[in-house]
């Protein structure tokens, strides 16, 4: 029987591409995210099930997890990969104003921990995989920049999980890629070297397909 995986936030970038992947590899893939239409149509070309997703509502999510399960009958994998950047400034009034900001910090922080909390019951009866994207803006200072706090915030959720979790057969990975091309760089950074989409979706199944006895706890990923 194919192993089963959910993504979020994979209508495109990272998510599509790790979706289309993990097909290739003989996964069936959940893709979750807030808009219909992509998902959708890469349901379709990858024979899997789309499910229209906000992360940082709580009841969505368990929602997913148990249309999950009801369609195949089991959990293996989740990417918990759905994210969301805006520009910010504590000193200046540059970036976006205050009231954009609870949006990224529900989805980034929320919205990983919401995943996880919805799909751990499933994962541990599979001896399954959690998979969470940070950022390499997660591992240093980040002058005036919320999204790199928020960041920090998954890399410690993925060290908590997995404390919490010891022993019991479950994974947890955290993926810190730098700047990936997936669209959204803004104008001050477009010229500076970067990560495919396709490269970040390599170094998610590296992680998912060692031995169960291999946890890989973290990956850094820079462009060259």
């Amino acid at each position: 029987m194919s192993k089963v995986m959910i993504v979020t936030g994979a209508a495109g970038g990272i998510g599509a591409a790790t979706a289309r992947l993990a097909a290739e590899q003989g996964f069936r893939v959940v893709l979750a995210g807030r808009t219909a239409a992509p998902l959708a149509a890469l349901a379709a070309e990858l024979d899997g099930l789309a499910v229209p997703c906000d992360v940082a509502d709580w009841p969505q999510v368990r929602a997913l997890v148990a249309r999950t399960v009801a369609e195949f009958g089991r959990l293996d994998v989740v990417f918990a990969n759905a994210g969301h950047s805006v520009s910010t400034s504590f000193r200046t009034e540059d970036g976006a104003p205050p009231e954009q900001w609870p949006g990224m910090v529900l989805t980034n922080v929320c919205g990983a921990a919401f995943t996880a909390r919805a799909a751990l019951p499933e994962l541990l009866r599979a001896n399954g995989h959690l998979v969470l994207t940070g950022s390499a803006a997660g591992r240093g200072i980040r002058p005036g920049n919320l999204y790199s706090a928020t960041k920090w915030a998954v890399t410690g959720l993925a060290q908590n999980i997995r404390a919490e979790c010891a022993g019991t057969g479950l994974r947890v990975s955290l993926l810190q890629p730098g700047l990936v091309d997936t669209g959204g760089i803004p104008p001050e950074r477009a010229a500076e070297p970067k990560l495919t989409p396709a490269d970040v979706a390599r170094a998610v199944l590296y992680a998912v397909s060692q031995p169960p006895h291999v946890n890989v706890d973290e990956i850094i990923l820079r462009p060259a």
